[in-house]
């Protein structure tokens, strides 16, 4: 089954969602407009968006309410998304040139600036103290994310703990977030709202490092940019530690550099795939995806929880 048709019930909803997406990007500044649109109708799986959807099932439901959190989550991952294409230095997403590529970086840097303060501005909208205050944490979580994936470029010798505190604020803590307020925006108790920040922040786990052995395993065509792509903008992820534990691999690996020989650097791709890095990492992904749907069993049964572990287990095995 395709990811989109779990949540099918949920279309009108989302088509609400996206159309707010829209409108909320519209300024006069014609250029800021064309360069947020870029982004915007560059596709993207709409998870954020989802998640909260879905976390809202388990209260009252109101699309009025929940539809602003929704857009302002998928608005913080969007401009997270323009400001990594920067650091980067990425021309492509999604098979897409990038904001950077088609115009340049200080469009890119204010475009993603814009998108971060509409967020916030739409936020205001929920008049619960405690979700500014999660929301908060999570945006400057986000940014220590990004500045220690500065400076851990190229760093061989960093540990597992970093690796997963790394992913952890880069991707697991927006869908925790996720999960988490779009509960709270439906009135759900303390105890169901952190329940589902532990789901989603197990999800999200699980979600990055599947996104970081796909960076080995899948085509140019299914990733949009090409294979290997993360090792040689010095990004050092699960498979690649897995792989270093072999000392002549990890010589090898210690070469990577950006302006690498494309021929070179296929061949210490292979190496990994063929050092067992890529099972090991899946079975750690494996383990993200048990604590999160085990996590989900102590949730009322609903629509929405059938739902969620649907979701769960198809973006944890997905192959693309």
């Amino acid at each position: 089954m395709k990811l989109k048709m779990m949540y099918s019930f949920l279309n009108s909803d989302i088509n609400i969602v996206e159309k707010e997406l829209e409108d909320r990007i519209h300024t006069e500044s014609l250029l800021l407009r064309q360069a947020s649109l870029h982004i915007l109708q560059a596709g993207g799986k709409r998870i954020r968006p989802v998640f909260v959807l879905l976390a809202g099932k388990f209260g009252h439901y109101d699309i009025n309410v929940i539809k602003n959190v929704a857009v302002g989550l998928e608005l913080i991952h969007m401009a997270s998304l323009v400001h990594d294409d920067v650091v980067d230095d990425a021309d492509l997403r999604r098979g897409k040139p990038t904001i950077k590529s088609k115009w340049d970086n200080k469009i890119a840097m204010y475009t993603g600036d814009y998108i971060f303060a509409l967020a916030i501005e739409l936020m205001t909208e929920i008049e619960k103290p405690v979700a500014h205050q999660i929301l908060s944490n999570a945006i400057v979580e986000l940014c220590i994310g990004e500045i220690e994936q500065i400076k851990d470029k190229y760093r061989f010798d960093q540990h597992l703990k970093d690796y997963l505190r790394r992913i952890k604020r880069k991707t697991a803590l927006l869908i925790a977030v996720s999960c988490q307020l779009g509960a709270i925006a439906a009135g759900v108790d303390k105890d169901t709202h952190k329940k589902l920040f532990r789901f989603g922040y197990y999800v999200g786990m699980s979600f990055q490092i599947t996104d970081d052995i796909l960076d080995f395993t899948a085509t140019e065509k299914e990733l949009g940019k090409p294979a290997g792509s993360d090792l040689i903008q010095g990004n050092i992820t699960l498979p690649v530690l897995y792989a270093m534990e072999n000392p002549e691999l990890k010589n090898k690996i210690q070469t990577v550099h950006e302006n690498m020989d494309p021929t070179e650097l296929k061949s210490i791709i292979q190496m990994i795939k063929d050092s067992g890095a890529i099972e090991r990492s899946t079975k750690m992904s494996d383990l993200y995806l048990d604590k999160a749907l085990q996590v989900l069993n102590e949730l009322p049964e609903n629509k929405a929880k059938k739902t969620l572990r649907d979701i769960a287990k198809f973006i944890g095995k997905r192959k693309y």
